[in-house]
């Protein structure tokens, strides 16, 4: 299977990053036709033998590789075979995105079912039965804590949610 179409999306190489991290991107964006084992990967991409076999098994993880062992007669040793499955992105992508939307309603929800209050020397942000709790006085410094308002959080969470909601093709719900 020919990766290249989908190693060259911006978006498919930063999520790979966030998997397997600066050191294990050069197995991720190297993905070879048919089986390798994590030696040759290890030599062709000039990689410490742990940094490829650690990045492997965070695709294994995610469903973007997967591996058949061979058991050496003479030996006994076992050898891994590597097979990079990257056509199931798309829709771990998506997968991901529908996480990110529930998350954010959820945090939307939580904003707009709460008053907050702030001390604004701290920087500390309080619920109003938390507030009440310490009679409005921040407990770390004594100020007097500020009613808070957090429109522009829930506009902005507004305007992601809407994004994502286009971008999933998804109706917003009642």
């Amino acid at each position: 299977m020919a990766f290249d179409g989908l190693l060259e999306d911006p978006v498919i190489q930063k999520y790979l990053h966030e998997l397997v991290g600066p050191t294990g991107m050069p197995v991720a964006a190297a993905p070879p036709d048919g089986e390798v084992t994590d030696e040759e990967l290890a030599e062709t991409l000039d990689l410490e033998l742990n940094d490829v076999r650690r990045a492997l098994f965070i695709l294994y993880e995610n469903d973007l590789a997967s591996y058949r062992r061979l058991r050496d007669e003479d030996s006994g040793w076992l050898t891994y075979l590597w097979t990079f499955e990257y056509q199931n992105i798309p829709e771990q992508l998506e997968s991901e995105l529908h996480r990110l939307l529930e998350g954010l309603e959820r945090r939307r929800e939580y904003e707009t079912d709460h008053q907050f209050y702030l001390c604004e020397q701290c920087g500390i942000r309080f619920e109003f039965e938390e507030a009440m709790d310490v009679n409005f006085e921040c407990p770390d410094c004594g100020s007097s804590l500020q009613s808070m308002e957090n429109t522009a959080l829930v506009d902005a969470m507004d305007g992601r949610i809407d994004e994502l909601r286009a971008e999933l093709n998804v109706e917003r719900v009642a």
